[in-house]
């Protein structure tokens, strides 16, 4: 049964990450969301299954319960985890293919995170253009931070989604069918919206318990009638683990509505780290990395070296 349990996070962990963080706690969950959020918007464009983008955002989550947030640009983060998951798995991409897709996700004509009421944007190709050189520098930041995520989680990237089971489930409660097949529909999206929660459901709960909780929800939400009996105790699920991850699923939506009007950059894009700084040193806060000065300085070493290629590069083109 060991393929059907995931390693959850331990009460230690969540509290060392909520508590001994530098950052407020609604920048740390701004962080999580937007990158969670840029990783579907990735598996959608590389035309991944949602089975592998869905495993690239609990590889994520995890990686970060033992990292600091500030240790490495989220969006490099992001694309590492999808990369690691979609190569080990039956739909690998190139990282020729990854880059492409983030380029366009993080330039101006993206439509990601744009608030609805915004103008379209003007298609320029050359926005979300990579050189050669552009490219190899992010191939380089992906492939260390993919060795970095093996390395945080002792190359334990085996993920059990809560999706099969949860077909399974609806079956046994009769609930799959030509005229049933909205249930199903809004379990899956339950599901996946719940990779988005700041409580970090995917950590903290068995696929079992989760897809019990989507069923729930999903027949409360279309008046469903199911059995009259504690019938989720048939699948070892009790009664309040049930009742948290309830709560906990119908919550994430009127939260990333709120998030999104709160925190200052959700509407123009992708959260960088840049923007968690000013956002610090607006507010009077110290960002205290667990790497310390050093690793903030070999940052901006890596980031002035890759400035000098991209330059050099454009004056051997002009030439």
């Amino acid at each position: 049964m060991s393929h059907m349990t995931n390693p959850l996070a331990t009460p230690n962990q969540l509290y060392k990450r909520r508590s001994f963080s530098s950052l407020p706690t609604e920048l740390q969950d701004a962080i999580f969301f937007s990158a969670q959020c840029l990783t579907q918007a990735a598996g959608i464009l590389l035309q991944l299954p949602q089975s592998a983008t869905a495993q690239a955002n609990v590889v994520l989550a995890r990686y970060w319960l033992v990292e600091p947030f500030m240790s490495r640009e989220f969006n490099d983060v992001s694309a590492a985890a999808i990369y690691l998951i979609a190569k080990v798995g039956p739909s690998p991409r190139s990282p020729r293919d990854i880059s492409n897709v983030y380029a366009y996700l993080l330039s101006p004509n993206s439509s990601f995170f744009r608030a609805p009421t915004s103008p379209p944007p003007v298609n320029d190709p050359s926005t979300y253009f990579l050189s050669d050189v552009a490219y190899q520098t992010f191939h380089n930041r992906v492939l260390a931070i993919e060795a970095r995520i093996l390395y945080a989680l002792s190359f334990n990237t085996h993920v059990s989604l809560p999706h099969p089971l949860a077909i399974t489930y609806l079956q046994a409660l009769d609930f799959l069918g030509a005229r049933k097949e909205t249930v199903s529909k809004r379990v899956v999206e339950y599901l996946n919206t719940a990779l988005l929660s700041p409580q970090m459901l995917y950590l903290t709960s068995q696929p079992n318990a989760l897809a019990v909780a989507a069923i729930y929800n999903a027949a409360k939400d279309l008046g469903a009638k199911m059995p009259e009996y504690e019938w989720w105790e048939v699948f070892d699920v009790d009664r309040e683990e049930l009742g948290f991850l309830v709560v906990g699923m119908r919550s994430v939506d009127g939260w990333a509505r709120k998030m999104r009007e709160d925190v200052p950059g959700m509407k123009e894009g992708m959260i960088t780290r840049r923007m968690i700084e000013d956002e610090m040193k607006k507010r009077g806060l110290q960002i205290r990395n667990g790497h310390g000065i050093e690793e903030e300085s070999l940052d901006a070493e890596a980031e002035l070296a890759r400035k000098m290629d991209e330059k050099i590069a454009q004056m051997e083109a002009g030439a």
